[in-house]
């Protein structure tokens, strides 16, 4: 123990030594390092970074309307309806033409992305309502759009593990829903390409390097025949065969002359 007297040992309010303001100084800046690190990571992956280059220069060049942006979750590549291109009929979920030519030019970037990476299919919808024999509501059309746009990167060979569906409706706008060019900008879709992976990946791959157990034909248990409680010879008349039933009586004339009803 030390004792109280000696110098070494700061009572309560004496001011703490002079090294401790930098070593304390360099514990924060250390915290907000790797905090940056941690919310930059989508930003310094490389392949993000490729990606972001190549869907802005297709939007620079006119070949889409959209924008992307990178945070810490990931990558967001939204594709805008421009005012002569519609990605969907009013009311439907089918994908037009002018649709497929925009998934045509973004799919390899997408593709490349996939091997690495999940991707989650947005679709957004503006206010205006809707309650059709298909569709009841906004949500509905929402997500069988974003599920179409999914079955046309299925069909692109894109693996399905990577890939899914979610609709929002008309939820989360960008602009308000207030003037036709502004619905349009809200009726969008959305390529969320998450930094981490789905959870269950890790999992799965835990799981299969576990032991096996196999049950063999062989040394499985066959239960024995049951005997009935009521048989006084106990398991020696087990194996006796049952009486034969009694064969059923023939008919009576009467019975037979009667007439049958006829089948409908």
């Amino acid at each position: 123990m030390i004792p109280e007297d000696d110098p070494r040992v700061a009572p309560v309010g004496h001011p703490a030594p002079p090294w401790m303001v930098n070593y304390a100084d360099l514990m924060s800046e250390l915290v907000c390092f790797f905090v940056i690190l941690y919310a930059l990571s989508a930003a310094l992956s490389k392949d993000m970074q490729k990606a972001s280059q190549e869907v802005q220069e297709m939007i620079k060049e006119g070949k889409m309307q959209g924008e992307v942006k990178i945070d810490k979750e990931g990558m967001r590549i939204t594709l805008e309806e421009q005012s002569e291109v519609a990605f969907f009929e009013s009311g439907k979920a089918e994908l037009t033409d002018a649709m497929r030519s925009q998934m045509d030019k973004l799919a390899p970037v997408l593709r490349d992305l996939s091997r690495k990476f999940d991707i989650v299919v947005e679709g957004h919808t503006d206010n205006v309502p809707i309650y059709t024999r298909q569709f009841a509501s906004n949500w509905e059309l929402s997500t069988a759009r974003s599920t179409n746009v999914v079955k046309l990167l299925l069909e692109n060979r894109f693996d399905p593990k990577r890939l899914a569906a979610v609709g929002y409706g008309d939820n989360h706008p960008i602009v308000p829903n207030n003037s036709e060019i502004n619905r349009k900008k809200n009726r969008r879709v959305v390529f969320f390409i998450k930094n981490t992976p789905y959870p269950e990946a890790k999992s799965a791959a835990a799981a299969s390097g576990g032991e096996k157990i196999t049950v063999s034909a062989e040394n499985a248990a066959v239960p024995e025949p049951a005997v009935p409680a009521t048989d006084p010879a106990g398991a020696e008349n087990a194996g006796a065969q049952a009486p034969p039933e009694e064969a059923p009586a023939e008919a009576s004339p009467a019975e037979e002359a009667a007439p049958q009803p006829a089948e409908n």
